[in-house]
């Protein structure tokens, strides 16, 4: 084992490590100024997209910095320096933006696509550690990240240098965001697959039961009725009037608890035995807030009315669950 190790425990090397990129991240803070709120009015200004190039593990960053300003409303691309150089310069077009990432501001192939972005006059905005490098000259923008240390012990890995250079980026990105906008529902209408998507999207219409699959009764029927519902229909029973009015509801518990009581209740009217103040919900309710109101009131199953307060539906708490909001 090599000697420098032997001497400090691994939580040791950790606790340093973490240090040395949350001072990157101080470092990082007394370099945001000026030039942070150009870089974000050079972006809202934009009518293209935003293109991010790099090399290595700034590419990596670069390609990452992309997926989130694609996801928070700013049109981005990531374009890898080495096949820009080879034929992929092709995608920017002269209403781009170029963001380039490189600690140095010295790599060969940024160096090459240079000459080309300029003669394309498209603006450029570099992030990097040397304000005094060539991609710095060709920028309009610099952003330094102030870096001068890795965290890595022979200051070789790209450690700090990056993790500055992610925090950089989600700030751009969340700079954007807020100055677009940009809502929660714009955030879920780019993710609609995904369980953040589903809660601000889907709706209680979308997953209740309709039609023919609503247990409900009239409001004269007896518990036989009732009874014969509830076990072809997941256990619940709505009574309504002639306009389909909800009057009431007839629960498994309801049910038990009139077992308990006695044997002989398939004549008894159902006005007897609903609940007269059940838990109701409008089918234009976000199905997450459905989930939250049967979570706070432990039921599983909801009424649920139109705009005119007529049953149109039922919701189920497994059909919420299988819906994937979580």
């Amino acid at each position: 084992m090599n000697e420098f190790v032997s001497k400090q425990s691994v939580l040791q090397i950790a606790y340093r490590v973490i240090d040395q990129e949350l001072e990157a991240i101080k470092i990082l803070r007394s370099h945001v100024n000026e030039n942070f709120e150009k870089a974000v009015d050079l972006i809202l200004s934009c009518p293209g997209r935003v293109i991010i190039t790099g090399l290595g593990k700034s590419g990596a960053i670069g390609r990452k910095l992309a997926a989130t300003l694609a996801s928070t409303g700013t049109a981005s691309y990531f374009l890898h320096a080495s096949e820009g150089i080879h034929g992929d310069l092709g995608i920017v077009h002269k209403d781009d933006v170029i963001i380039c990432l490189s600690k140095s501001g010295n790599t060969e192939e940024l160096n090459y696509l240079l000459p080309v972005l300029r003669k394309l006059s498209v603006p450029i905005i570099s992030i990097t550690s040397n304000p005094e490098s060539v991609l710095a000259k060709h920028s309009q923008v610099v952003l330094n990240i102030g870096v001068k240390e890795e965290a890595c012990p022979h200051d070789l890995a790209p450690t700090s240098s990056t993790t500055a250079m992610t925090v950089l980026g989600d700030a751009l990105a969340i700079a954007l965001l807020e100055k677009r906008g940009f809502t929660r529902e714009d955030f879920a209408f780019l993710h609609p697959a995904g369980s953040l998507g589903k809660r601000l999207l889907l709706r209680v219409d979308d997953i209740m039961e309709k039609g023919t699959q609503i247990p409900m009764v009239p409001e004269d029927a007896k518990m036989k009725v009732a009874v014969l519902e509830m076990a072809a229909k997941r256990g619940i029973c709505m009574v309504v009037d002639n306009d389909k009015h909800i009057m009431g509801v007839i629960t498994t518990g309801d049910l038990n608890r009139l077992v308990e009581r006695t044997e002989h209740f398939f004549d008894i009217p159902v006005t007897a035995v609903m609940n007269r103040s059940p838990k109701i919900i409008t089918n234009n309710t976000l199905a997450y807030t459905a989930y939250k109101k049967m979570e706070e009131y432990r039921i599983i199953a909801m009424p649920v009315i139109d705009e005119h307060k007529k049953l149109c539906g039922v919701i189920h708490l497994h059909d919420i669950m299988r819906a994937g909001i979580f």
